[in-house]
């Protein structure tokens, strides 16, 4: 009997404390507290570990972040190679008047890459390019490289050549003053010095004309301009192989001999082509009076020195 009153009793203080209006808003301030208290507790232990990495050497801190990218093999960079340009200041009002000669090109185009001088045509070995203004204007470096020479010459004017990498070199003629020296580097885009007229390319006014040789044989200027050195030495190579590697003879049948027809034809096209090359020529022989350059090219600068 008495425990069953002990019960009774405990219920029943229980039951009046429930009663109490203070009751809830106590538990209420009680767990806001202990939430505050751990929120003030997180700050505070963030707080601490900023200020230790703050004390920390620069180099422990990244090695305490290092992350697994960081840790695989490191790719070497690729040296930058620069793309060709064109060999003036204001491309936008630069024109080509004189293409380079391309057996594989059109009939119009090849028509535009021949040069008269002295009565004869000759072959271009570079363009020839103008401003549309037709006044003068500043030749620029194509590609960084090294002047190797700078001359004067009776049909061609001034003459610069630069060398660059991997045996490619570039050729600047028809200048009308030259503002490099033999020996120098330049960038690329620094002016050489300013285009004018020559004996050869009379018919191009004021110009610059413009070759690139990779080891020693002309490109084709315009192929190549806006793209790295790696395309011409690529295509010089791809041109080598060609030469060393003919397209094979069709084997004839036993017995039988080539056509004398086509023999002829043949020569009678070689003969045609000698005859347009050397139309209008002065038949009074007047090359003997002026210096003209090397009949196979128009451009054979290297050729024409006396």
């Amino acid at each position: 009997m008495k425990e069953e009153g002990k019960k009774s009793v405990t219920k029943l203080k229980f039951k009046r404390l429930m009663r109490k209006k203070w009751l809830y808003p106590a538990l209420y301030l009680s767990v806001a507290a202990l939430v505050l208290v751990g929120v003030f507790w997180y700050q505070q232990g963030a707080s601490d570990l900023e200020d230790q990495i703050a004390e920390q050497p620069d180099s422990k801190v990244q090695d305490e972040f290092l992350t697994a990218d960081n840790e695989k093999d490191t790719v070497p960079v690729m040296e930058h190679q620069e793309n060709l340009e064109m060999p003036v200041a204001d491309e936008k009002a630069a024109s080509i008047v004189t293409k380079f000669y391309d057996y594989d090109a059109s009939e119009q185009d090849q028509e535009s890459a021949l040069v008269l001088y002295n009565n004869k045509y000759y072959q271009s070995e570079g363009v020839d390019i103008t401003r549309e203004d037709g006044e003068a204007f500043e030749v620029t470096a194509a590609l960084s490289g090294t002047v190797t020479e700078v001359k004067e010459d009776p049909l061609y004017g001034n003459v610069i050549e630069i060398t660059h990498d991997e045996n490619i070199s570039t050729v600047y003629a028809s200048l009308e003053d030259v503002d490099v020296l033999a020996g120098s580097d330049v960038a690329q885009g620094d002016v050489l010095g300013s285009a004018g007229k020559n004996s050869f390319g009379q018919a191009s006014g004021v110009h610059v004309h413009f070759e690139v040789r990779s080891d020693g044989q002309p490109v084709n200027p315009e192929e190549f301009f806006g793209q790295p050195m790696s395309n011409i030495i690529e295509n010089a190579g791809q041109e080598v192989q060609e030469e060393e590697d003919p397209p094979a003879e069709e084997p004839q049948e036993d017995g039988e001999e080539p056509s004398e027809g086509t023999e002829q034809s043949s020569d009678d096209a070689e003969q045609s082509t000698e005859e347009e090359l050397n139309t209008d020529e002065d038949p009074a022989g007047s090359e003997d009076e002026e210096q003209a350059p090397d009949e196979d090219s128009a451009s054979s600068i290297s050729t024409t020195q006396t």
